[in-house]
């Protein structure tokens, strides 16, 4: 998987990963990964989603599955991923990676030289944690449901 993403990556294709622990993958390597970026969350919640956004020439295509992209999951476990048709869900699923992929309170980049480094919110930003606004947005959703 890791040889895929970087030759995906010096193919031109920008690549942005949201982990929760380990990573295999060294991003910034010039010339085999300079167009992946990685940020790995650990808050409050034990998350990590695993749903997969591909964009290639326009067209969108949202999957999720059960499994994590380690060797022992892909070759020693049932696992499953699947396509996202409905539109609403589809949202839904790039709402939860756009939410981690702004995070600026929690995720650390991790970058080629093991410093993983805490996100710093852009300059004038306010911090952003998306495990907090993910929760506060879902309570707004059932309290607007309810009334």
């Amino acid at each position: 998987m890791v040889e895929k993403l970087y030759e995906a990556s010096c193919a031109g294709v920008d690549i942005d990963l949201l982990v929760r622990g380990n990573c295999s993958l060294v991003p910034g390597i010039p010339g085999v990964s300079d167009h992946i970026r990685i940020a790995g969350i650990i808050d409050r919640y034990l998350e990590h989603s695993r749903i997969f956004v591909f964009a290639a020439g326009g067209e969108e295509r949202v999957f999720i599955g059960s499994a994590d992209w380690m060797p022992r999951n892909l070759d020693n476990r049932v696992e499953v991923v699947t396509p996202v048709y409905d539109p609403e869900v589809k949202e839904e699923m790039k709402r939860i990676v756009d939410f981690g992929l702004r995070d600026t309170l929690q995720a650390r980049i991790v970058d080629g030289e093991g410093k993983n480094l805490f996100k710093q919110p852009d300059e004038g930003g306010q911090p952003f944690r998306s495990q907090e606004a993910l929760y506060e947005y879902y309570l707004n959703e059932e309290q607007a449901t309810e009334e």
